[in-house]
């Protein structure tokens, strides 16, 4: 008897708690998610939150529900207007070329499309519609062709973030502007300026504020009641708690169920910042990483926890992916020629109750942790860890001699555990279209760009192994060795035959006793090499002397989600956190 899927909770950021997740229609769920405003390129704090928000549509789609997945682009802003300033270019053909630029960086990172992708330019008229109903309702005035949100005359303000009015200070996040009745309140319109892209409506020439835009296609999309609203904590406030205000004095049916945000992105444990200067897009990332790589290394933290963007961890995410692909690849090759003899004589096999065991607990375990708020992390560091350590030790009985009837048996338990790892695997984002081997080819293109080598760099250095192997320079070949580890190439015998394969770049030891000639105890700081400070904080097992095989080695047991959530612990965004913060929209 097939065992009963666990609930599906989400953690609600209106109600501060985990909640069991009931849509408003049976069977069907509106999912809207605040959109970039293209300008630049993509960052990856664009890309924690659409790879956090990709998982939650691929598992609603998992388990049945028709989704309508709404992600805009803010395409009128005053960033963009700027930035096409200084480009010396139109403002929308600049920014159609950055949603373009987006759109291909979240197909590298397989991020499935959205239902609808609308932009604000082509939503003008439900905007307007919009901020003429709030105006009608008492929640909007006009002054001197600009219209401003009334804070005043909307009781429930700060209900989603638990700010209180009297506790702001202007200026901090709500533009100062003389003729506002209150400080606080926000521009639904902006008068237009000179030079500035603008459309006519009953107050005057002008464009859309930025926070009307959400409400109103949202409710063009979704209407005004629907089940989850997400984006990164950043938006919490201002941005989500002006959406409420306006959709709601727009129409008071207005109600979303499920307010979800993502945590914030780190570099090397520090806020990462366009202030700071350590931020990174997403371009600069896969430039020498693949794609899969930095969702595997996102995912690997929850999705409500900061997550720490460093070397090391992107390092670490890479070998355990290229691991998961050679398994399966081992896996497909071994299973080639016993293929076609398992389906036409092993129908009378029967999968052992181990095997059994492994591959329902697989799939128990996957859904028990989607279903507890997207824990991804425990999948990665857990449940396939035992799928894929199996399937090694079955590959390795199939290499002993066996009864027909027991080869059978083990190959028809690889088959159905293979089918369940991919299950997983696409329902993460993390199953290519590519096959095994691309994949893996990929992954090996990657590291030599890392390192600055060539395939042919390295036959040359395996050939002077094996030629210095050969004279008993001992010493030599591990020289060779060691020098290829250091820059992230892993040599393997296997054999008489050596290959290589990426590995986490190995940190030289130094000498336990220094040479005389660096008597000084204490280095200056210039003496310092610098590229001790991009060394991964903890050593990897390509240390060892000898090299394991590829498929004996663990798959992620190296990584460790960097900050565990605190599940039932309200989340609190200070406006410091928020500020500079490359989070889900850059708005």
């Amino acid at each position: 008897m097939a065992k009963e899927r666990p609930e599906f909770q989400l953690y609600n950021s209106m109600t501060k708690q985990k909640e069991i997740f009931k849509p408003i229609v049976e069977g069907k769920v509106g999912m809207y998610i605040c959109g970039v405003t293209s300008y630049d390129l993509s960052h990856i704090g664009h890309a924690r939150a659409y790879v956090a928000f990709d998982v939650l549509y691929r598992y609603l789609k998992y388990l049945g529900y028709e989704v309508v997945y709404v992600r805009n682009f803010t395409d009128v802003d005053d960033k963009i207007i700027n930035r096409a300033n200084e480009r010396g270019e139109d403002s929308k053909e600049l920014s159609w070329r950055f949603c373009e630029e987006f759109l291909s960086d979240m197909a590298d990172l397989q991020c499935l499309l959205p239902t609808h992708q609308p932009r604000v330019t082509d939503h003008i008229e439900q905007i307007k519609d919009m901020i003429a109903q709030i105006i009608s309702n008492g929640c909007g005035y006009a002054v001197d062709g600009n219209v401003f949100f009334s804070v005043d005359n909307f009781p429930s303000y700060g209900l989603l973030s638990g700010r209180k009015l009297e506790n702001n200070r202007a200026g901090e996040r709500v533009a100062v502007d003389i003729r506002k009745q209150n400080p606080f309140d926000f521009a639904l319109w902006k008068a237009a300026k000179p030079g500035e892209p603008f459309w006519d409506s009953p107050w005057g020439p002008g464009r859309p504020g930025w926070h009307i835009e959400c409400s109103a296609m949202s409710a063009h999309y979704l209407t005004h009641a629907f089940d989850i609203h997400g984006g990164g904590m950043d938006l919490i406030f201002p941005h989500h708690e002006n959406e409420i205000a306006q959709s709601c004095a727009a129409c008071p049916e207005s109600k979303v169920n499920y307010w979800i945000h993502n945590g914030f992105v780190t570099a090397n444990d520090e806020k990462m910042s366009k202030s700071v200067g350590n931020f990174f897009t997403i371009r600069e990332v896969t430039e020498l990483y693949h794609p899969l790589a930095l969702r595997y290394f996102l995912l690997g933290t929850h999705y409500r926890s900061p997550v720490n963007y460093s070397i090391s961890q992107i390092e670490i995410a890479s070998e355990s992916l290229f691991y998961i692909y050679q398994t399966l690849q081992d896996c497909a090759d071994a299973l080639l020629p016993l293929r076609e003899e398992c389906e036409t004589n092993g129908k009378k096999a029967r999968i052992s109750p181990a095997a059994q065991e492994c591959i329902n607990k697989l799939r128990s375990d996957f859904e028990t942790k989607l279903a507890d708020d997207l824990h991804t992390p425990s999948i990665l560091n857990s449940s396939l860890i035992e799928a894929f350590r199996f399937i090694n030790t079955s590959l390795n009985m199939l290499k002993k001699k066996q009864q027909k009837q027991q080869q059978l048996s083990i190959v028809k338990a690889l088959i159905d555990l293979e089918k369940q790892i991919k299950d997983v695997l696409d329902a993460l984002g993390l199953l290519s279209s590519s096959t095994y081997n691309e994949v893996l080819q990929q992954l090996k293109l990657k590291s030599l760009k890392r390192a600055g080598l060539t395939e042919e760099d390295v036959r040359h250095s395996i050939e002077e192994r094996m030629l210095a192997r050969k004279n008993k320079e001992f010493s030599r070949g591990d020289e060779i060795r060691s020098d290829l580890a250091a820059k992230g190439i892993a040599l393997m015998d296997v054999g008489s035959e050596t290959i290589w394969r990426p590995c986490v770049p190995v940190q030289q030891e130094q000498p336990a006793v220094q040479p005389r000639q660096e008597k000084p105890v204490v280095q200056p700081p210039h003496e310092k090499p610098v590229v001790q400070q991009e060394q991964p904080a903890v050593k990897p097992r390509q240390e060892k002397p000898v090299v394991q095989p590829q498929h004996e080695k663990p798959v992620v047991q190296q990584e460790q989600p960097v900050v565990q959530p605190q599940e039932e612990k309200p989340v609190v965004v200070t406006n410091e956190q928020a500020k500079n913060h490359p989070s889900s929209a850059d708005k």
